[in-house]
């Protein structure tokens, strides 16, 4: 009865130690690491770009897509995408894993040979201890989780920007692919058509010169009509790439680029560019994490804290008037570790310090090389936008008044057929440097946009972006559509 009775008390002793101290755990817990809501994590609020399961059923391609239908399909569907989403995620979950307190420990020791005491023989021994680790450690490794997390968000993001610039441009690259087609058609069935007149004129009389010239052209624009429609698998496996669609996927024609619908100067851009590249972000979130890690270097030089409690089975005294016979004992214990290598720290601390200024530097370098990208990319897009007004108002304009001419010469005899052929040329060269200078523009644009993070016209001043760029729009059909 004796046994049952102490067992049941040794029972309920341990219950009291356990739940005291998994309840003092949680409570120091809290206290050191602090209110998550405070500290800097990364962003779990904002919307998903990619859905939580393999398929979503809602973000297929419809029929018809556009350009906007497959960007959104390749944000739900591009694995490179779904990659850096996923490191993100589990970045996000080390923040749980780096708060929280070490598992405590709990010992039993058995007597093999019972210790004989004055009270009684001791058993067996068990015990319960926790480590704390010196205040605001939890809340630092915290800390630098969360920001080790933004860092993996803002690469996703670059990421993101990515698949979505390689999308638009491989979409404008068909576009091109396709008004080349289309206006080398157009100048081939003239072409026929003038060979006809050549051939007449040959009946008439005159010499064979011209159906030749004729024909050797007619062959030119055949090679090269063959050599566009060949290229439309390349591409149509580019984009689908960007998509993770199969290759051979079909992807529809473009029916037009957008236009820029705003101007905006470098200096702007290049402020936008600081603020909003996540590249730029991800660096200045990395150097911030390793001076958190400089100050959880000086906290290490501070001990960590171990508390337990204990118990001793305690027999029958051999004398049972003894005082205090079958009492167990209750022992409460502290552990302090020492810290006392020094300069183990001052190193931590020294390391930390300088991958902060070597992540510094790197920002700095990534920016002066997105700087002189950006640059670069407003030459192109000024370069392509005065292109596109030259050729439209005044180039193909007059190509066109040039080929008109020729042709009623060469029907009344006065020029060579050479020269008609030169001015279609002259003409075909036109159009389809006009369509090339729109794409061209429709590419710098995203790319800038890709560079800065952001639209164009999220990071234009609220003035200029209600007022549009003083660059015309240009009509969706070449000049050579309109007859």
């Amino acid at each position: 009865m004796k046994n049952g009775l102490r067992q049941a008390k040794l029972a309920a002793t341990v219950m009291v130690v356990v739940s005291t101290a998994l309840v003092g755990a949680d409570r120091i817990r809290a206290e050191t690491a602090g209110d998550s809501r405070q500290r800097p994590s990364a962003p779990t609020l904002r919307i998903r770009p990619v859905p939580d399961r393999d398929t979503d059923e809602n973000s297929g391609l419809p029929p018809h897509p556009t350009l906007r239908d497959c960007v959104t399909y390749a944000l739900f569907h591009n694995s490179g995408l779904r990659a850096a989403f996923g490191t993100w995620r589990a970045a996000m979950e080390r923040i749980p894993q780096v708060t929280a307190l070490p598992d405590p420990k709990f010992s039993y020791s058995y007597y093999v040979r019972e210790v004989e005491t004055r009270v009684g023989p001791q058993r067996q021994k068990i015990g319960l201890s926790q480590t704390f680790p010196w205040f605001g450690k939890l809340r630092l490794r915290g800390d630098m989780a969360a920001k080790a997390a933004e860092a993996a968000w803002d690469r996703f993001q670059a990421q993101k920007l990515a698949v979505v610039f390689q999308v638009k441009s491989t979409w404008y690259d068909v576009y091109y692919l396709k008004r080349s087609i289309e206006v080398t058609q157009e100048n081939f069935e003239l072409l026929k058509m003038l060979e006809i007149v050549a051939r007449e004129r040959y009946r008439g009389g005159k010499a064979l010169t011209a159906v030749m010239q004729a024909q050797v052209e007619l062959g030119k624009l055949e090679d090269r009509l063959r050599s566009l429609r060949e290229l439309r698998p390349a591409l149509t496996a580019r984009l689908n790439a960007a998509l993770s669609r199969a290759p051979d996927a079909p992807t529809p024609w473009p029916e037009d680029i957008p236009e820029p619908d705003a101007a905006w100067s470098f200096a702007e851009f290049r402020s936008a560019l600081e603020r909003g590249n996540p590249e730029l972000r991800r660096l200045s979130t990395l150097a911030e994490r390793e001076g958190l890690a400089a100050k959880l270097a000086v906290k290490d030089r501070f001990p960590d804290m171990t508390f337990g409690i204990s118990t001793i089975d305690t027999g029958d005294a051999l004398n049972p008037s003894t005082p205090g016979s079958s009492r167990d004992p209750v022992m409460a214990t502290l552990t302090i570790n020492l810290p006392i290598w020094r300069a183990k720290y001052r190193a931590e601390q020294r390391e930390a310090l300088a991958r902060r200024r070597s992540l510094r530097a790197a920002r700095q370098d990534r920016l002066n090389v997105l700087a002189a990208d950006a640059r670069l990319a407003f030459y192109r897009l000024e370069d392509a936008i005065r292109k596109v007004s030259l050729y439209r108002d005044t180039l193909i304009p007059k190509a066109k008044q040039s080929l008109g001419v020729a042709q009623q010469a060469f029907q009344t005899g006065k020029v060579d057929f050479l020269v008609l052929i030169d001015a279609e040329r002259a003409l075909l060269e036109f159009e389809l440097a006009f369509e090339k200078a729109r794409v061209e523009r429709a590419k710098r644009t995203a790319e800038l946009e890709k560079l800065a993070g952001a639209p164009i016209l999220d990071i234009l001043p609220a003035d200029k972006a209600k007022n549009p760029g003083s660059v015309p729009p240009s009509p969706v059909d070449s000049p050579r559509r309109k007859k």
